[in-house]
């Protein structure tokens, strides 16, 4: 049995790992791996046990139910022979309901149009295009009863309009007059911090995403857009955001430990997701192999200049990135002001 040197155990994250033999049902062959660390044996985005469908199947189902569609419609929409009864559709969505938890909301978004629940732009940003998404139901489920929330609100709502200033996101615009630092190049002396390692339903919800993806490069897209239509707390995904110098000036008026001349502005970025839960905003972002990385300066620049734009506090943010097996979280004030300050 040759040994697969790129495929990670999913019990233990070892790469010590080598064909096993293969799993069939009735409508699929899955390839087993074992690894020689735990001694364990495991499938590749393996389908919830003594399931006859495959498992991206039920994840489109429920993630076209909690669209707004209903059963009956999932059904017809579901293109697989033979197609799955009603029944079983009902049974996969009770079943995921603790992890895809936009169920609960449900009962309020069946009156509309699952098409209007998702708004979609694409820009052209830094040459690349960028898929910025706003779940819309969500978004003022989370913020009628908070008016700070209202100014978070009304950022998002105006990124797809003309009074956002796309053009700084392009560097060769007539109106930028130097190289745009980029927010996962910029580097800033900080504070000593230790992010808290937890598990979070991020990670389960990844896990399932990751089924949805079929190259390598479709992970950040289908984890993004997983987690925005099924989980309870995503509002929008790849939110793009910009720190001025004019911005840098602020904090350090406020005896924040940011130098401006350190930076070359405006600093650009784009935030994975953001979530409102425990009356904090979420700033996170989805990082392959999390464990091996710290992007703690790029995460602090996004809670920076979202803080500056919707005129909120710092310690109302919260920082993240995780993948389908480690979460790290931090305050950013934490990372750029010192505890006896505030």
């Amino acid at each position: 049995m040759d040994k697969i040197k790129k495929t990670t155990c999913q019990n233990c994250s070892s790469k010590n790992t080598r064909k096993f033999g293969i799993q069939k049902n009735k409508l699929q062959t899955h390839q087993k791996y074992f690894c020689n660390d735990c001694q364990k044996t495991f499938i590749l985005n393996k389908q919830e046990k003594n399931k006859s469908y495959p498992l991206p199947i039920i994840l489109k189902a429920v993630t076209l139910y909690n669209l707004g569609h209903s059963q009956s419609q999932v059904q017809k929409l579901i293109k697989l022979t033979p197609k799955p009864s009603q029944k079983t559709i009902s049974n996969w969505i009770n079943e995921l309901k603790t992890t895809a938890a936009y169920s609960r909301f449900r009962t309020k978004t069946q009156t509309q149009n699952p098409d209007e629940i998702i708004q979609q732009h694409t820009f052209m940003h830094n040459n690349l295009p960028y898929k910025y998404q706003i779940h819309v139901k969500k978004l003022d489920l989370l913020t009628k009863d908070n008016e700070k929330y209202q100014n978070l609100k009304h950022y998002l709502e105006k990124i797809p309009t003309n009074q956002f200033p796309h053009h700084i996101f392009t560097p060769n615009h007539s109106s930028v007059k130097q190289k745009l630092d980029r927010s996962s190049q910029t580097k800033f002396q900080v504070l000593n911090i230790k992010p808290l390692k937890k598990q979070n339903l991020a990670n389960k919800l990844c896990t399932l995403a990751l089924n949805l993806a079929r190259t390598s490069k479709q992970r950040h897209e289908k984890v993004q857009e997983f987690m925005l239509i099924n989980d309870s707390v995503t509002i929008a995904v790849e939110i793009p955001i910009y720190l001025t110098h004019d911005d840098l000036l602020y904090f350090k008026d406020h005896n924040f430990s940011l130098n401006p001349n350190d930076f070359s502005t405006p600093i650009t970025g784009h935030i994975d997701l953001i979530q409102i839960r425990n009356n904090l905003i979420h700033v996170l972002d989805y990082k392959p192999e999390a464990s091996k990385i710290n992007p703690i300066h790029q995460l602090t620049i996004y809670a920076l200049a979202l803080a500056s734009k919707t005129k909120l506090p710092l310690t109302m943010f919260k920082c993240a990135w995780f993948d389908e097996n480690n979460y790290y979280e931090f305050f950013p004030l934490h990372v750029v002001k010192k505890k006896s300050i505030y």
